[in-house]
């Protein structure tokens, strides 16, 4: 049966599923006829909206649309670069090389994929993001090198499933954002509540709970998803060649330019300085505090250490930068999706539909719902928490509920849907080859047979 429901949604995703871009358009469209529809508000006042600086026939103070996410997007580029730096450093590949040729069997191909993709995106969702695509290309070629039959799109949506878990991460945004008292006052402004600490979200009993059986039941139904020998696609035709080691003068012809751009001294010192300032930062700042841009920067300087050099690391960096050119084009979309929900009042129908939904026993699991509906118009994280962030912890406030059990149902909502929103496999698909056609199927079929993983802990704890 679970194979059964993974061809019929790949089949139907191969065939209906376009890229990502045009998804992304697709939306606005829908969102500006629902806000018609559903607020009465004309396509004019609409579009006003959505570009974040018209509101009728006033001009707001501040962006509220396209532009209004320019700096988290920037804040997202970062933690994708430095993500990819730290996952393509030599040591790093050299263990994934190392558990790569250890692989002796179809299934276990897959396991190893994605078991490596949710370890790494649970330490940073880039990171797993980066990891799974370079893991799921390598075991594809070392399979095929000794005659494996492995479906290498069913090794691609093994490893996007970093993403499957990163929310309840230690890069996850809602938990980070709720540490600092400054973060919840900007969400709710009239109201005073006390900072979350990461030992009731990331670290709750709760979330370990999830993240385990996520670990153990996504490797085993991507196993029963694998499709019968004779369907069986490997790497040939998707995987670009193997790129060509980097060449460096010898010693004897290095200019002293070259000396000091491929000095390992220099790159160990910066990597030291930006280490040493995170222990000085959290010796005064507890580690439950940590937020994004100390992530970012954890992975800045370690990845510094592990290149050795500086031009080495900027290599790394430019090459993970076009992986940031969805991000650049289609992040100011979804921005303006989001201010013309907001702008528009669409967002508050939806909380007061889940206010009127819920009680001090459903919250959990209408959040959860709602914020994965809400994942599909607004993928990212960041910018979902920035819309649906207020209504989470209002009406934990209100009802009752743990303030981190709400805004971890928060998370697994987002990170639940991500398997059917290809905007985050970007850079995946740019690694792998693949098409989001070619994972959409297996990533769907996923996202329908994990649902009670989520629910059940949610009602029961």
């Amino acid at each position: 049966m679970i194979r059964g429901l993974a061809a019929v949604l790949t089949r139907w995703s191969t065939r209906w599923v376009p890229d990502p871009f045009v998804i992304a358009v697709l939306l606005t469209v829908v969102t500006v006829g629902l806000v018609w529809v559903i607020n009465g508000v004309d396509p004019l006042t609409a579009i006003g909206h959505w570009g974040g600086r018209v509101d009728g026939d006033k001009v707001l103070p501040k962006e509220r649309g396209l532009w209004s996410l320019l700096g988290f997007a920037m804040q997202v580029c970062v933690t994708l670069v430095t993500g990819h730096a730290l996952a393509t450093a030599p040591a790093v590949r050299r263990g994934v090389d190392s558990i790569v040729r250890r692989v002796t069997s179809p299934r276990a191909a897959i396991v190893v994929t994605a078991l490596l993709a949710m370890s790494a995106g649970l330490i940073n969702w880039a990171l797993g993001l980066i990891v799974g695509a370079l893991v799921a290309r390598e075991m594809g070629r070392a399979t095929a090198a000794r005659g494996l039959r492995v479906h290498y799109p069913l090794l691609g949506a093994a490893g996007y499933t970093g993403l499957m878990v990163w929310h309840g991460g230690l890069s996850g945004t809602a938990p980070l954002k709720v540490t600092l008292e400054s973060e919840i006052a900007d969400i709710l402004p009239n109201t005073v509540l006390a900072p979350v600490p990461l030992d009731e979200t990331l670290f709750s009993p709760l979330n370990l709970v999830v993240t385990l059986l996520l670990l153990v039941g996504v490797p085993l139904l991507l196993v029963l998803m694998a499709p019968r020998d004779s369907d069986v696609e490997t790497i040939e035709g998707w995987a670009p060649a193997h790129d060509p080691p980097p060449r460096e003068p010898q010693d004897s012809a290095k200019t002293p330019a070259q000396r000091l751009e491929q000095s390992r001294l220099l790159a160990w010192i910066l990597g030291g300085l930006v280490l040493t300032y995170l222990v000085l930062l959290y010796r005064q700042v507890p580690i439950s505090k940590l937020d994004l841009n100390s992530v970012n920067l954890a992975f800045l300087g370690l990845g510094l250490l592990l290149h050795g050099g500086l031009t080495r690391y900027g290599d790394a960096v430019a090459d993970a930068a076009r992986g940031c050119s969805g991000i650049i084009v289609q992040f100011p979309f979804y921005a303006g999706i989001m201010g013309l929900m907001a702008l528009s009042g669409l967002m508050g129908e939806l909380a007061s539909g889940v206010g009127q939904l819920a009680s001090s026993d459903t919250l959990g699991p209408i959040t959860f719902l709602s914020a994965g509906t809400l994942n599909l118009f607004v993928p990212s994280g960041g910018g979902q928490w920035a819309i649906q962030g207020p209504i989470v912890i209002e009406a934990a406030h209100q009802l009752g509920v743990p303030m981190g059990k709400a805004v971890m149902a928060f998370c697994y909502g987002d990170q639940w849907t991500n398997m059917l929103q290809p905007f985050w496999a970007l850079p995946l698909l740019g690694i792998t080859g693949l098409r989001a056609g070619d994972i959409i199927g297996y990533t769907a079929a996923l996202m329908v047979l994990v649902l009670p993983l989520f629910i059940l802990p949610l009602v029961l704890m």
